[in-house]
């Protein structure tokens, strides 16, 4: 007999149509077996399809399952916010301005402030010093010369994340990866902005792995602010740009409130329907 559930594709990190990263949400999905998710998830080939389910734990609103086209996430961070807004949108909630999502990694705060959302920043599963045959080897894969690079560590809170600071924007921009050379890496380029770069952001950001790159990371900034305001290198508040390359305009939002960093931006709804399997 067939089934059939509501589904949507959003966009998220942009207020803009086709500027961010593209998020694909199964609602409903609590009877979809693992080996469902996982090929859905490949037929949509994006870089996660998430699956939007009742929760198992008391003080979650809802639960959520993060897969990419070849296995499954604990946790990251676009998917984070591209489902918390469908499964607003879905349950029809409105009051609550803060939510509680269910995943692999644990519970994790959502608030929510009119258009704009932002999630907790879960806590670093690695972080410290790179050795230095793995940065040779990232910066070999990046073109990088040893002086551009001012800083590694990693950043990792469940993808995998580790991280370089670069000198300049521009450093940033001009990378031209050779994507097989970073072997299983995934790595976070960061690099402050100046007044005379003429964008609205305080840092640029790009995410590299072995099968491309990112647009929009909400997982990989996290890490990233944690490491970079605990190091006194970026304020409490600030903006990142990243997806500049790829023609996208992603905007990332920081802001640690207490002891929580808090990683926003706006989700747009694309496409409403519904899925028969």
């Amino acid at each position: 007999m067939a089934r059939t559930y509501p589904f949507h594709q959003v966009d998220v990190f942009s207020a803009m149509p086709l500027k961010g990263n593209p998020l694909a949400v199964v609602c409903d999905a609590h009877d979809w077996s693992d080996e469902e998710m996982a090929a859905f998830a490949n037929w949509t080939n994006l870089s996660e399809t998430t699956f939007l389910m009742k929760p198992t734990v008391a003080g979650a609103d809802y639960r959520v399952r993060i897969f990419t086209p070849t296995g499954e996430l604990p946790f990251a961070g676009h998917p984070t916010l591209g489902t918390c807004r469908v499964y607003l949108a879905h349950s029809g909630q409105t009051g609550k301005d803060e939510i509680v999502q269910q995943c692999a990694a644990g519970l994790i705060k959502i608030r929510v402030t009119g258009e704009r959302l932002a999630f907790a920043a879960p806590p670093l599963r690695k972080f410290g010093p790179v050795d230095p045959t793995s940065v040779s080897q990232i910066a070999a894969a990046l073109a990088l010369a040893p002086e551009v690079i001012l800083d590694a560590s990693w950043t990792d809170n469940g993808p995998g994340w580790v991280s370089l600071l670069l000198r300049s924007r521009d450093d940033v921009i001009g990378i031209e990866p050779d994507f097989a050379a970073l072997g299983g890496f995934k790595v976070g380029v960061v690099a402050q902005c100046q007044q005379d770069d003429g964008i609205d952001a305080d840092f640029e950001v790009r995410a590299f792995f072995e099968g491309g790159e990112d647009p929009v990371t909400g997982s990989l900034n996290a890490g990233v602010a944690q490491w970079l305001i605990g190091a006194g290198v970026a304020p409490e508040r600030y903006v990142a740009s990243q997806g500049t390359v790829l023609g996208r305009a992603g905007r990332v939002s920081v802001d640690k409130i207490g002891d929580d960093i808090w990683i926003g931006g706006q989700v747009t709804s694309l496409i409403e329907g519904k899925i028969t399997l």
